[in-house]
């Protein structure tokens, strides 16, 4: 019997390696992984760049204290920044500790500048920023807070696309808005160009703050760096994770100069985050990221896949009612539960996960190549056929 909580409902299976897409049992069963740990493995399993920055580091130096400048980190942090709106960053070792630092700096900035009313976030409402307690709130989900009270105050929530009723939810103690471009858990749903850069006029008019959260869909798996790159926008706040530590934990909060002034020393902290462990994992991630036609491989990716999804779509129009998403963070909604078909490509050695709304969530690394693609929508085609039959 296990000792482990019962917090996941795990499938019956294990695994003892992997390499690229692909995970094998202690039998030595291969499965195609377009889980990559929910978008973690952004360059697959035991990807050699990743493994020889672990080597090398880790025969040096493992961990040290923030109190001490860490190179690694520094180079990271010139990294991130060099790329992205961003000109200060902040630590962290999940998405979780990420956007609940966002929060805290979105709050800091104002009391820093005398407006310390300004306090609350406002959110999609059944959004995920993931599983503190503050977090779970900023969802506005019953089944993520239920049983977790009492409520955690300042968080308001407007529904999906309403735009209307999130100019209403905006008052003068409103602080910032925080959505996800491509909202992950909640179905792989991309928030539209115009409606982002609605959202950003928005925020210049009100004067609040812009929190774009990057955790999943971040780091390349758009095909872009982040995804709200396509809107040709910036952000205020950005906070990342998943595809940046490659499978190694890191998370990290990018931000403007002007909101960084407000994170002086003792407003935030964390014991492990920015470790040179850590930092040189994210170096590796962001070199291979960024050579030359690396995103671009991802995005011809995408098309192909996109376009070969809604193939079997129209084949099986009872079966699959939209193929969703952007980049290689796509998603199958189905009519019914997705609960047996999810089992059924498990069978045939697919591995995916699911979404709401009835989504299947398909996440290869984003170096996977046509190849292992083409197995992918075989399976899927496959499982497809056994409902017709």
């Amino acid at each position: 019997m296990s000792s482990i909580a019962k917090n996941y409902k795990r499938r019956n299976i294990s695994f003892t390696k992997g390499k690229g897409s692909f995970l094998y049992t202690h039998s030595g069963t291969k499965y195609l992984d377009f889980v990559q740990g929910i978008a973690v493995n952004s360059l697959g399993h035991t990807n050699p760049a990743l493994v020889n920055a672990i080597n090398k580091q880790s025969k040096k130096l493992w961990h040290v204290s923030n109190s001490f400048k860490i190179p690694e980190g520094e180079e990271l942090a010139r990294k991130l920044t060099s790329k992205t709106f961003a000109s200060a960053v902040i630590f962290q070792n999940s998405g979780a500790e990420a956007t609940e630092a966002a929060i805290k700096v979105a709050r800091r900035y104002f009391y820093s500048i005398g407006q310390s009313k300004k306090n609350r976030i406002l959110c999609i409402k059944n959004s995920f920023h993931g599983r503190t307690i503050a977090a779970i709130n900023a969802s506005g989900s019953k089944k993520m807070t239920e049983g977790f009270g009492p409520k955690v105050a300042g968080f308001d929530h407007f529904e999906f696309g309403n735009h209307v009723e999130l100019k209403k939810k905006i008052t003068n103690q409103t602080a910032a808005i925080m959505i996800e471009p491509i909202m992950g858990e909640g179905g792989i749903k991309v928030i539209p160009t115009w409606c982002l850069k609605e959202i950003r006029k928005i925020c210049d008019n009100k004067k609040i703050l812009l929190i774009l959260d990057e955790v999943q869909c971040g780091i390349g798996r758009s095909g872009k760096f982040f995804s709200y790159e396509y809107a040709n926008i910036k952000p205020d706040i950005v906070p990342i994770a998943k595809g940046i530590g490659g499978g190694f934990p890191i998370g990290a909060v990018l931000m403007t100069k002007k909101v960084s002034k407000a994170m002086v020393p003792g407003t935030h902290g964390s014991t492990f985050g920015g470790n040179p462990l850590a930092m040189s994992v994210g170096n590796a991630v962001m070199d291979e990221i960024f050579k030359k036609g690396f995103l671009s491989k991802v995005k011809s990716n995408s098309r192909y896949f996109i376009s070969e999804l809604n193939i079997i779509k129209n084949k099986f129009p009872k079966i699959i009612k939209e193929i969703r998403g952007v980049g290689l963070l796509l998603g199958i909604q189905l009519h019914h539960d997705q609960t047996k078909f999810i089992e059924n490509l498990l069978k045939n050695k697919l591995l995916t996960i699911r979404a709401g709304e009835n989504v299947i969530r398909i996440l290869p690394p984003l170096n996977v190549n046509k190849k292992e693609i083409d197995m992918a929508l075989k399976i899927i085609k496959n499982v497809c056929k056994s409902y017709n039959n």
